[in-house]
């Protein structure tokens, strides 16, 4: 078991929208929204590659948003009801939320 006291990061990431242009009219919103988050240390945000082919990955873009810990990022998500409101709306191809710890980071 290791410590809730590393840092947390909460990552969207985001399958391929069923209208790509209506997800990324939206996405700046939901930025703007994340940026607002209580404890938020970094945001990092990015778009998946196509593959080699021109084809979809399953996923489509990343969301990261970092806390100092685990409590910090808790209690951010406590108060992210916009967030994941305006998200659950636009993710029209659905989204994975998950909470990990930063193990290492070079």
């Amino acid at each position: 078991m290791t410590e809730h006291g590393n840092t947390t990061k909460i990552t969207f990431v985001y399958s391929n929208p069923t209208d790509p242009d209506a997800f990324e009219s939206a996405y700046p919103d939901q930025l703007t929204l994340a940026r607002k988050l209580a404890g938020l240390t970094k945001l990092q945000s990015s778009k998946v590659w196509p593959k080699e082919d021109g084809t979809p990955t399953p996923a489509y873009r990343l969301l990261d948003l970092y806390f100092t810990d685990y409590a910090a990022a808790s209690a951010a998500a406590a108060e992210a009801g916009p967030l994941v409101a305006a998200t659950l709306e636009h993710a029209t191809g659905g989204v994975i939320i998950a909470f990990a710890e930063i193990l290492e980071d070079a």
